[in-house]
């Protein structure tokens, strides 16, 4: 059976919840998200989503700045070279786990230059 592509909200929402349950056992990732960012998975992972469906769907949901988030939570823990690898291979592995097609591999292209412009501008080198 073919794997389907990130193309409804139902399956950018299935591709989240999967990418975080990877993430967030991971020994080294999880504590940054529970420790340093104390997020609430009820009210981050909506946000999330609706991020990710304004970056593959179009839709309008997410209003927030990702920039100045990061910037907050860099300043409590600094994100390293070392995090950003480690997000995008949890990332990577939940795509190739589950879906395919031009919106995956768009999902995909978009992760990765999202996360070098973070170590940029957080001053790490990409």
């Amino acid at each position: 059976m073919p794997r389907p592509d990130l193309d409804t909200r139902p399956r950018v929402e299935a591709f989240v919840d999967q990418f975080y349950a990877r993430l967030l056992k991971d020994p080294e990732m999880a504590p940054i998200f529970f420790d340093v960012a104390r997020i609430d998975l009820d009210v981050h992972l909506p946000h999330i989503k609706d991020y990710w469906c304004k970056l593959l769907l179009g839709e309008r949901g997410y209003q927030r700045h990702t920039m100045n988030i990061h910037r907050r939570l860099h300043a409590r823990r600094p994100l390293t070279d070392a995090d950003f690898q480690r997000w995008l291979s949890h990332f990577d592995a939940a795509l190739d786990a589950g879906f395919a097609g031009s919106n995956t591999e768009r999902a995909r292209r978009l992760a990765h230059a999202i996360a070098g412009n973070m170590q940029k501008t957080l001053h790490y080198p990409a």
